[in-house]
């Protein structure tokens, strides 16, 4: 685990801010008849509005664009194209990164297409729940599997599945560094969470069971039942004064 100054977290939280402002931006642009492409090159346009900002995604490992837009029983990295557009009732679900001045910051959010159901609003609302009580957990002698047992806790209790084969991450000098962070776990178990750590804290949670796939496409990920799946995600840094996320969007 490669732990960050007190200036490096805040250069992660400048590259943050604009992720924030580029989750926003595209929540407020998913309506119904947009393209995932359209949203993905206003993503594009944003992030490079910032002076030495640019889309961390876009490139990285072979990935063709700058957001992941992940639609209804999508898990993660779906590829915006321009013969996808939304429809009324959709969940999409938008994954970026942002790196600013040699440091990354990475967050995700979902959002229904207009109107949710009342079905899709509480899976929504408690996959947003699990995010924030796996934040709680970010403080300095924590464990990894604390935040992921607060995580499962929070889901399985509502019914609903964690994805085990998909986790969360560290992030600042690079989009993926050590360690692993898992969305389940024992509390007590794994490695302990140090001041200077920053972790992407990401639950992505099924309506039915589990288990995913991975599309032809080699990216698009999806539930392998069918079922509906929400992704959120933060970046979190582990200080003295306890969890700092450090891609906190307006409002949520």
């Amino acid at each position: 685990m490669r732990l960050k100054s007190a200036t490096e977290i805040e250069a992660i939280g400048r590259a943050g801010e604009i992720v924030a402002g580029v989750l926003s931006m595209v929540g407020e642009r998913a309506e119904p008849g947009v393209s995932t492409e359209q949203l993905d090159e206003a993503a594009e346009a944003f992030i490079r509005d910032h002076e030495g900002a640019a889309p961390a995604f876009k490139g990285l490992y072979g990935f063709p664009a700058t957001l992941c837009t992940s639609l209804n029983d999508e898990v993660v990295h779906g590829i915006p194209s321009r013969d996808r557009s939304l429809q009324e009732g959709d969940l999409l679900g938008v994954d970026v990164g942002v790196v600013l001045d040699e440091m990354y910051a990475d967050a995700a959010v979902t959002v229904p297409v207009g109107q949710p159901s009342e079905e899709v609003q509480r899976l929504l609302d408690v996959t947003r729940a699990a995010l924030e009580v796996g934040v709680q957990q970010a403080s300095a002698g924590s464990t990894l599997g604390d935040v992921g047992a607060a995580i499962q806790a929070v889901v399985e209790d509502a019914g609903y599945s964690v994805i085990r084969e998909l986790v969360g991450h560290g992030v600042g000098f690079a989009p993926h560094e050590e360690p692993h962070v898992p969305n389940f776990g024992q509390r007590g178990q794994g490695a302990t969470l140090e001041e200077g750590l920053v972790i992407a804290i990401e639950p992505m949670v099924n309506v039915g069971r589990r288990y995913i796939r991975t599309l032809p496409d080699g990216w698009t990920v999806v539930t392998a039942d069918g079922s509906l799946s929400v992704h959120f995600e933060h970046t979190v840094a582990v200080t003295r004064e306890g969890p700092r996320v450090l891609t906190q969007r307006p409002g949520a």
